[in-house]
């Protein structure tokens, strides 16, 4: 019987301090009214530990930012103002609770302090409960801070930022587009990595949002997108190599853009990286491009080294033709004149022996023959052992 009786207080107990105590609530507010602003400030940090306002402590809350809203603007110095709204909002936060949810974005909307604006575009985040309204609302808003950005015009840097973080937070796909305008519009470095940080997290289909990029959007959007694919683990291996494939298709069907070009090769170390087999194709046009670039001067050695292996890393008896023809080329020369390029000749060998192709094998055989550097003679020993008969 004792335990009952003391479950019952128990629960009369929790139910008491769970409600408001509308007496109470009403004594907050009036008191509210009354106060001067640092008395306002003393009201709020009291009620913010006053059990006996329960539930619905958050009308208090609300209540002051409205007050906020109504009257900053006949307010010169603001710090006072700006704590009660920081405390608000940390009230509400900790209530989890806000009955009317335009009154945070009409204040977002119009309040000067930054530091609060931020404060209250992030607690939005999480009081909205992914409400698409508040996320479609903070996208263009967004949208248009990063269009006057462009425009040559200020913006707040803590708010562009802070904006970023509630929609990382609500985690809608449909924000997708606008993180991608911040990353293409030259925003400071911190900014411009929690756009990236922002799309690697929010849920949807990323692959398709950047494949669409990639296929129609201009240059310098295209490579942002390929930007995007290179540092983002959450991509599958097959997303990324399909990805890469068309990033290399459009760097090498368009003009010596600088933007292409540094996507073109990108995306052929991914798809070294990944042994892409269905960019072969694309390999050996990137790998005779990279060639007549660097005999005409206009990329260093390392461009066709990188193109070699490449071929070595997806390509199939076709790549080996082009490498065997070249090696052909090179032995000749060096048995000629002893002339060679040791670099270009060791990644050529390596690349056959990957793509282990048995047409390979005289010119392997004759490598391993000539007076090479030792390097370049094991290599071709080697490759000859891993030819495919």
């Amino acid at each position: 019987m004792r335990k009952i009786i003391f479950l019952i207080f128990l629960f009369t107990l929790i139910s008491l301090n769970a409600h408001s105590d509308p007496v109470v609530m009403n004594s907050y507010m009036q008191r509210f009214i009354r106060a001067d602003l640092l008395g306002k400030i003393d009201i709020l940090n009291e009620a913010s530990s006053d059990t006996r306002l329960g539930e619905s402590k958050n009308q208090l809350y609300e209540y002051a930012l409205q007050f906020v809203l109504d009257n900053y603007a006949q307010i010169d110095d603001l710090r006072d103002m700006n704590s009660v709204a920081g405390i608000s909002i940390n009230g509400l936060l900790e209530c989890r609770r806000i009955d009317n949810i335009d009154l945070l974005w009409n204040l977002f909307s119009v309040y000067p302090d930054s530091e609060t604006r931020a404060d209250i575009i992030v607690a939005l985040s999480v009081l909205s409960g992914r409400d698409s309204g508040i996320i479609d609302r903070i996208n263009n808003y967004l949208m248009r801070m990063n269009n006057s950005f462009r425009d040559g015009e200020a913006v707040d840097y803590t708010v562009v930022s802070a904006c970023i973080t509630a929609l990382m937070g609500l985690g809608g796909s449909s924000s997708y587009p606008v993180l991608f305008a911040i990353i293409c519009s030259d925003f400071p470095e911190v900014i411009n990595n929690e756009a990236f940080g922002a799309l690697e997290v929010i849920p949807g289909n990323l692959h398709q949002f950047l494949l669409g990029v990639i296929e129609n959007s201009p240059p310098l959007e295209k490579f942002a997108a390929f930007r995007v694919v290179t540092g983002n683990d959450r991509l599958s291996v097959w997303e990324r190599g399909q990805l890469a494939e068309l990033a290399l298709e459009k760097g090498l069907t368009s003009g010596e853009d600088i933007d292409l070009s540094a996507m073109r090769y990108a995306a052929v170390s991914i798809l070294t990286n990944l042994r892409w087999k269905r960019a072969n194709t694309l390999a050996i046009r990137h790998y005779y491009r990279v060639q007549a670039d660097f005999q005409h001067g206009a990329v260093p050695k390392e461009r066709l080294v990188e193109a070699i292996a490449c071929l070595g890393a997806v390509g199939n008896s076709d790549a080996a033709l082009v490498l065997c023809l070249q090696l052909g080329l090179i032995n000749a020369r060096a048995n000629s004149t002893g002339a060679y390029d040791a670099d270009i000749t060791l990644a050529i060998v390596r690349a056959l022996g990957l793509i282990g192709d048995d047409a390979a094998f005289d010119h392997l055989l004759f490598a391993s023959n000539l007076p090479y550097d030792e390097n370049i003679t094991t290599a071709a020993m080697e490759a000859i052992d891993l030819l495919r008969w």
